[in-house]
């Protein structure tokens, strides 16, 4: 059950884990960078750097290997790695299209908040044909902190022209949520690689399995107010 105060009048997208498949991807070229390495990555480690920014991901993996790990290797190998799966393996999320379809047909503006480059999220959304269907993009250098902080959230619905408590976020991790609701935005968070814990929960607007569910949702609560508009 999503709890929303009210119909949106914006949504913000998380870009990894939400609209393309590469939560997974980066976790395969790191876990392979750190064998070669010669370093054991446990999976716990791996779900803890989803959805921050490279700085904070590498503290948390500097913390891991200490000063005896040379981390440039590592960061170095896993980078060229992912950058290799992302020509062959880069996937759309189920869900996205009919989502943005629907956010057409009830003129919703949208827009994007992530903690990947502007170049790497360009270079997805172009991959499929998307860049064209949001109308704004808030990535890394963009704001002066990057997620858990509330700083993309807060730009996005500036740009967006609309209160914080009217745009709907949907989000794949910890710190994309604590971003969002810390920004002020209603949450519904779509689990990825990171389950949520009773307390993340309760920070959310809902938990749903997929973006169809949210589609669905956001038909049902926009449909009459959509038809009202029409007429």
């Amino acid at each position: 059950m999503v709890r929303f105060p009210a119909i949106p009048q914006a949504i913000v997208f998380d870009l990894d884990g939400i609209l393309f498949d590469t939560e997974a991807l980066y976790r395969d070229a790191l876990l392979a960078a750190a064998t070669e390495a010669g370093v054991h990555m446990p999976l716990s480690l791996c779900q803890r750097m989803v959805g921050l920014h490279g700085h904070a991901a590498r503290v948390l993996l500097h913390e891991h290997v200490g000063d005896d790990t040379d981390l440039d290797t590592i960061w170095t190998g896993t980078s060229e790695r992912y950058r290799a799966m992302l020509d062959t393996d880069l996937r759309l999320k189920p869900g996205v299209t009919a989502l943005l379809d629907t956010l057409d047909e009830l003129g919703l503006p949208r827009a994007i908040a992530t903690s990947s480059s502007h170049g790497t999220a360009i270079h997805h959304l172009e991959a499929f044909g998307l860049r064209d269907r949001f109308d704004a993009l808030v990535a890394s250098g963009d704001c002066e902190r990057c997620k858990p902080y509330p700083d993309p959230y807060l730009r996005a619905a500036r740009i967006l022209n609309k209160p914080t408590g009217s745009c709907l976020a949907l989000e794949d991790s910890q710190a994309g949520v604590r971003s969002a609701v810390a920004a002020g935005l209603p949450t519904i968070m779509v689990p990825d690689l990171q389950q949520p814990s009773a307390e993340l929960r309760r920070l959310c607007a809902g938990v749903v399995g997929d973006l169809d569910e949210v589609n669905a949702w956001l038909r049902g609560a926009c449909g009459p107010a959509a038809e009202a508009r029409a007429h």
